[in-house]
C-alpha cells in the first residue's frame, strides 16, 4: 500500500494543465450539458416529425344504448375498428417541417459548439490571469522576505542608536503594506480559481504551465455563433413554407374495418352487417381565411431579415476583433522585449543599491523604490508573457477555430 502510494504521489502533485481543463469543461460543465440536452432534444424532435410520413394505424370500439328505438334498429350496439390512413400530398407540410426540424438541430449543434469554444476563451483568460496573480504573488512574497531582513538589521541599528526611528517606521510601514497586498492577491487567486473552477465543471487547484503554438497564416472562417443563426434563419424559412402548404390541396386516404354486435333485437328487425370494410378519399383546399396564413408567413419572415441583419453584424463584429487579435499579438511581442529589459534593468539597479544601502551610502527610500521597481518588473514580465498566451487564444478563436487543437 505504502508503494503504491509513493507511485501515485508524483501524479497527485501535479497540477492541472490547460489542456486537460478546456477538454474537461467541453464535456462536463453544466454550461455544456445544458446545450448538449437541448441539442438531445431537437434530434428527438427531428425523428418524431420524420415519423409523419408514416401510415397511421388507429384502434377503436364504441358501445351505443338506445332506450327509444324504432323496431328496426337494435337496441344494443357493440363495435370494434381498425382505422390506416395515410396522406397522399399534404402540400409539402411535411417535407417543410422535417426541413425545420432539421435545420433546428443544426442550429442547436452550431450552438453547442459555440457555447464550448466561448467556454475555453473563458477558461484560458481565466487560467491566464491567475497565472498573473501567482507571479505578482510571488514577487511580493519575495520583497517581502527582503523587507522584513533590512527591517530586522536597521531595527538592530536603531537599539544600538545607529539609525533613526524614521528609517524604522519607514520600513514597518513598507513591510506592512506589502503583507497588506501579499493576503489581498491570495484571495483574488482564491476568488479566481473558484470561478474558474464553476466553469471547468470540477474544483482547480494549480496549474502546470501551458502554451500555444505561435500562429502562422490561418484561414478566416465564420464562427459557429454564426452558423448557428444561419441555421436558425433557414428554419425560419422553412417555417414559413409550411405554412403556405394550407393553400395547397390536402388528399388523404383511410381504410375502417369494423366488427358488430348487438343486443336487444326485434324479430321483425332486417339482419344487420356483423363486419364492414369503409374506404374514404378526401380531398380538401382553403379557398379563404382572410389572409391568416398568409400574415403568419409574413411574421415569420420579418423574424427571419432581423436575424439575417444580426448574422451581418456578428460576421462583422468577428472580422474586426479577427483584426484586432492579430494587432494584439504584435503589441504582446513588444512588450515581452520591453518588461524584459525592463527586468534585467531593474534586477541590475537592485543590486548596486541594496550593496549601497547596507553600506549605509544609499538611504531606505532609495532602497524601497528600488524593490518596488523589481518587484513590479517581475509581475510585469510573467503579466506579458502569459498576454501573449492569451493573445494566440484569442486569434485563434476569432478565426473560427478550437483553440484546444492549438495547445502545444
Amino acid at each position: 500500500m505504502v508503494r503504491l502510494t509513493l507511485l501515485l504521489l508524483p501524479a497527485l502533485l501535479l497540477g492541472d494543465d490547460l489542456k486537460g481543463l478546456l477538454d474537461f469543461a467541453a464535456k462536463n460543465s453544466d454550461i455544456v450539458q445544458t446545450k448538449v440536452q437541448t441539442q438531445e432534444a431537437k434530434g428527438k424532435e427531428l425523428a418524431s416529425q420524420k415519423s409523419a410520413y408514416y401510415p397511421t394505424v388507429d384502434l377503436g370500439a364504441y358501445y351505443q344504448r338506445l332506450d327509444e328505438k324504432s323496431p328496426f334498429m337494435p337496441g344494443e350496439t357493440y363495435s370494434g375498428y381498425a382505422k390506416v390512413g395515410v396522406d397522399i400530398y399534404d402540400g409539402g407540410k411535411k417535407s417543410s417541417l422535417v426541413e425545420q426540424k432539421q435545420n433546428e438541430l443544426k442550429s442547436s449543434s452550431f450552438d453547442t459548439a459555440a457555447t464550448k469554444r466561448n467556454l475555453s476563451l473563458d477558461i484560458v483568460q481565466d487560467f491566464y490571469n491567475i497565472k498573473n496573480l501567482q507571479a505578482t504573488l510571488g514577487a511580493k512574497e519575495e520583497a517581502g522576505k527582503f523587507l522584513k531582513a533590512q527591517l530586522y538589521r536597521v531595527s538592530q541599528f536603531y537599539i544600538a542608536k545607529m539609525a533613526t526611528k524614521d528609517e524604522v517606521d519607514r520600513l514597518q510601514s513598507a513591510f506592512d503594506t506589502n503583507t497588506y497586498e501579499v493576503e489581498a492577491t491570495k484571495l483574488q487567486i482564491l476568488s479566481a480559481k473558484k470561478i474558474l473552477s464553476l466553469k471547468v465543471g470540477k474544483d482547480v487547484e494549480s496549474f502546470e504551465d501551458s502554451s500555444f503554438k505561435e500562429p502562422a497564416s490561418e484561414s478566416f472562417e465564420p464562427s459557429d455563433s454564426v452558423k448557428s443563426l444561419v441555421a436558425q434563419k433557414d428554419s425560419l424559412d422553412s417555417g414559413a413554407r409550411a405554412l403556405m402548404s394550407a393553400y395547397y390541396p390536402m388528399l388523404r386516404v383511410e381504410d375502417t374495418y369494423s366488427i358488430y354486435r348487438y343486443g336487444n333485437v326485434d324479430p321483425i328487425m332486417p339482419k344487420q352487417p356483423d363486419s364492414q370494410n369503409q374506404l374514404m378519399v378526401t380531398l380538401g383546399m382553403r379557398v379563404f381565411d382572410n389572409g391568416s396564413v398568409e400574415k403568419s408567413k409574413e411574421a415569420v419572415v420579418a423574424s427571419s431579415q432581423a436575424l439575417n441583419t444580426q448574422i451581418n453584424y456578428l460576421s462583422q463584429e468577428q472580422k474586426v476583433n479577427f483584426e484586432i487579435s492579430q494587432e494584439k499579438i504584435k503589441t504582446s511581442k513588444v512588450e515581452i522585449s520591453s518588461a524584459t529589459s525592463a527586468l534585467q534593468a531593474a534586477k541590475s539597479a537592485f543590486v548596486t543599491i541594496e550593496q549601497k544601502y547596507n553600506a549605509g551610502i544609499a538611504d531606505n527610500v532609495t532602497y524601497l523604490d528600488a524593490l518596488a521597481s523589481l518587484t513590479n518588473a517581475k509581475a510585469l514580465e510573467t503579466k506579458a508573457l502569459n498576454d501573449m498566451q492569451s493573445a494566440y487564444a484569442t486569434y485563434y478563436y476569432y478565426s473560427g477555430k478550437d483553440i484546444r487543437e492549438f495547445l502545444k
